[in-house]
């Protein structure tokens, strides 16, 4: 089992940065894919990126792509979320999610392990 903890949501402006990270602890962190997901009010939990155990392997959903990057760091049990250019429509709780598995998967159902989120708010 592997325990979740994000941080470093906060309220932006149109077209500023924020970095989201993820520390993990309890079972070896570098045995998992990691993801991040984020669930706006009133809609469905939206895959945002994720990446391989090794960190070689990574994957981004649409409205990530080309704004936001992933990163991890087996070493220190962390994974990173930078996003930049951010949007009104990016607002949201973004939830860091581990999946014990091989692959690396975009749907929630996927995942094993869960953080409490933190929020996301663009203002315009």
């Amino acid at each position: 089992q592997v325990q979740l903890v994000e941080s470093g949501g906060g309220l932006v402006q149109v077209g500023g940065s924020l970095r989201l990270s993820c520390a993990a602890s309890g079972r070896t962190f570098s045995g998992y894919v990691m993801g991040w997901f984020r669930q706006a009010p009133g809609k469905e939990r939206e895959f945002v990126a994720a990446t391989g155990r090794s960190g070689g392997s990574i994957y981004y959903g649409d409205s990530a792509k080309g704004r936001f990057t992933i990163s991890r760091a087996n070493a220190k049990n962390t994974v990173i979320l930078q996003m930049n250019s951010l949007k009104p429509e990016d607002t949201a709780v973004y939830y860091c999610a581990a999946d014990s598995r091989w692959t690396v998967g975009t749907e929630p159902d996927e995942y094993d392990y869960w953080g409490q989120g933190t929020q996301v708010t663009v203002s315009s």
